[in-house]
């Protein structure tokens, strides 16, 4: 299954203050476009960023990173669209579609709406009104509104990307939201759970109650992992991702790739979840010579289903030859890529044993990782 979102990020939003638009102001350290996009790398597979074409510095800081970006369109369902057609070539089953302005949304939500597609052809997080309502001329209250059956509309939206794609081709314009689309098109669409912290920045004081948010629950998490692999007959080491030409090759049952499977332990670890041979057993064949990208992303995976987003990881290699210096810089990125993070936020690295122990004596390659996981 094939899953991507669309964040869409190329409205005005001035009436929040600022003097800019509101995704590109700060929240709480960092800008509220940040928040938002973290919150979806590792749970899809592919991000679309849909910008104004007036915002130049977001276009030269995400071109050539781990996002694809699109064109805004005249209004909210023009940019949809372009998002859209941006993934057309992907073999897209499921798509989320995700306001910039909502940096708070947990990564429960975003797995409870793609579980619901399993089902239905499209889903969206709702919040049950409880409050009494009022219908008001100016500052006088002029009535009630039965709130029985009314829920408040949040998102990410998910639907089967097809169905979508469809809808939208055929509407007429002037929807609310994607959900109303959807359901112009004849689309079920079923209401998952939604959150009250999962709020729209829309007004200046908006800001606090998100950073209140985002700083309340701080979950920090760390783990650490350990593995070590001989040498034995081969002409490359894979290490972090990378394949490395040296005169002798890494042993073990999978692919031997002692950098990644340090920092799947730490990611488990961190977790309390166990290590590698407890999710993927030695014993069973399936796994022989297996990539170690494999054991990476479930733990990933399973980090963002238990509510956690990766911060950093750090792994270090402990040998004395192959130099790693040359290609750490391609580890790192190989790595961001897998677990759908930043270059700068993993770090690989390596030291010598100065010729001690096992090391020291080039009879293998240790490596040591400590990974770091904040609750989402």
């Amino acid at each position: 299954m094939t899953t991507a979102a669309i964040i869409v990020a190329a409205g005005r939003g001035l009436r929040a203050g600022g003097g800019v638009p509101k995704q590109w102001r700060a929240l709480a350290g960092r800008r509220v476009a940040d928040w938002t996009l973290d919150r979806f790398r590792g749970q899809v597979d592919h991000i679309v960023l849909v910008l104004s074409e007036d915002d130049h510095e977001a276009w030269a800081e995400f071109e050539g990173t781990d996002l694809i970006l699109a064109t805004g369109g005249n209004d909210r369902a023009g940019s949809v669209r372009n998002g859209l057609t941006a993934l057309a070539s992907l073999n897209i089953q499921q798509v989320l579609i995700h306001d910039v302005a909502r940096p708070c949304v947990s990564q429960h939500i975003i797995q409870q709406v793609l579980k619901a597609l399993d089902g239905y052809p499209a889903a969206a997080p709702g919040l049950t009104v409880t409050d009494a309502l009022w219908t008001g001329d100016g500052h006088v209250v002029t009535g009630t509104q039965d709130r029985d059956g009314l829920f408040a509309a949040q998102t990410p939206q998910g639907f089967r990307y097809d169905a979508i794609v469809a809808a939208h081709a055929v509407h007429a314009g002037g929807a609310a939201d994607d959900v109303e689309v959807a359901r112009a098109a004849g689309l079920d669409v079923t209401i998952v759970p939604g959150d009250p912290d999962n709020i729209k920045i829309t007004r200046p004081e908006d800001f606090a109650r998100a950073e209140r948010i985002l700083g309340m629950d701080m979950d920090v998490r760390l783990g650490n992992g350990y593995d070590v692999h001989r040498f034995g007959d081969g002409d490359h080491v894979i290490l972090c991702g990378v394949k490395v030409p040296h005169e002798r090759g890494l042993q073990g049952h999978s692919d031997a790739d002692v950098g990644m499977h340090a920092v799947t332990d730490a990611i488990y670890g961190a977790l309390a979840q166990g290590d590698i041979g407890q999710h993927f057993p030695p014993s069973d064949p399936q796994w022989k010579g297996a990539a170690s990208e494999i054991f990476l992303r479930h733990a990933v995976k399973l980090a963002g289903e238990m509510g956690y987003r990766i911060s950093n990881v750090d792994c270090t290699l402990v040998c004395e030859y192959p130099k790693i210096g040359p290609h750490a810089p391609a580890m790192r990125d190989e790595m961001a890529r897998i677990m759908g993070l930043r270059a700068d936020q993993v770090s690989v690295k390596a030291t010598t044993s100065e010729r001690l122990g096992f090391t020291g004596r080039s009879e293998g390659i240790a490596s040591l990782a400590t990974a770091c996981l904040v609750k989402s």
